[in-house]
């Protein structure tokens, strides 16, 4: 497989608010997968910090809430999620303010001539008129196409770890924060080069029939508990494009290091559910907390 569509993929699985944009019914639910995804902790005398690396879509009938993740959810005061989804309204404003571009040149004319029939034909599937897609910007068309064929095999953010965990912390009383915000999660992507967001749609369109494959690939790592598969599928192939690798994972791993290490000061437990590609391969979380002189352990079960 071409390294540059497992970009896409890793963009996807990296970023958890763009889904949300373009959520579509899921088939009826089949039968029951067990999963073991991998979880860590960080601990002193007081302070334990759970790790759990999330898929933010998946089909209907996954069973993965259990276990040591439920009993490390239910030891847990607060939930901390890479971003705490905020209300449509808000949504769709931010999503117009950073995803598209009021003037310039369509995106179509600046696609490569021999890529715009394969765009236009994505977007239609899509039910996107092409007086709005273009008007996209290339990192949002990219991501919107790559959900494409996911979502045409099930996948869904509303059977996401993110929104399962959310309604069982809201029900219990707990806590929920963000890491990050809606309005910066898609700012990560507006600040990449233009260049950059090019590539990255071009390279969608070259694989996209493999795009499903790939995303199963990568969440039957996630389900085994193998995070080196995690990152064989995802966080490998972002060595292609050093842009998109910093700005996508490595600075948010460094800063999400930074605040564990912060929040460590303070007592209590806590547990942060952040997408499975942050806590897998050189440049993880995990590896970023030993500036800190903290040290993650993989909870065995």
């Amino acid at each position: 497989m071409n390294r540059p569509m497992k970009i896409a993929t890793s963009a996807l699985a990296l970023l958890l608010a763009l889904p949300a944009c373009a959520q579509q019914p899921a088939p009826p639910a089949g039968a029951t997968q067990d999963a073991d995804p991998a979880l860590w902790v960080v601990k002193d005398a007081d302070t334990t910090i759970y790790l759990f690396g999330t898929i933010h879509v998946l089909r209907p009938g996954m069973s993965w809430f259990d276990e040591a993740v439920k009993q490390a959810f239910d030891r847990s005061q607060t939930l901390v999620l890479e971003m705490v989804e905020p209300d449509t309204a808000t949504q769709q404003r931010v999503v117009a303010a950073k995803a598209f571009a009021a003037a310039g040149t369509p995106l179509t004319q600046a696609l490569p001539a021999n890529y715009r029939p394969a765009f236009a034909k994505a977007m239609g599937e899509a039910g996107v008129p092409a007086a709005a897609y273009d008007r996209m910007r290339p990192w949002f068309a990219a991501v919107t196409i790559s959900l494409l064929p996911v979502q045409k095999l099930g996948y869904d953010p509303a059977n996401g770890p993110e929104k399962v965990l959310t309604d069982a912390a809201r029900a219990a009383g707990k806590t929920v924060e963000g890491l990050e915000t809606f309005d910066g999660q898609l700012g990560i992507f507006d600040r990449i080069s233009p260049p950059a967001q090019l590539q990255l749609l071009e390279s969608t369109l070259d694989e996209l029939p493999k795009a499903g494959a790939t995303f199963k690939r990568l969440v039957d790592a996630w389900a085994k508990g193998n995070p080196d598969g995690v990152a064989v599928e995802m966080n490998d192939s972002l060595k292609d494009s050093p842009e998109i690798a910093q700005a996508l994972l490595v600075r948010r791993n460094e800063m999400w290091a930074g605040w564990i290490a912060n929040r460590m000061k303070r007592p209590g437990t806590v547990f942060v559910a952040v997408g499975a590609g942050h806590l897998a391969g050189p440049e993880s979380v995990q590896t970023k907390l030993a500036a800190y002189k903290l040290q993650a352990a993989r909870v065995r079960y």
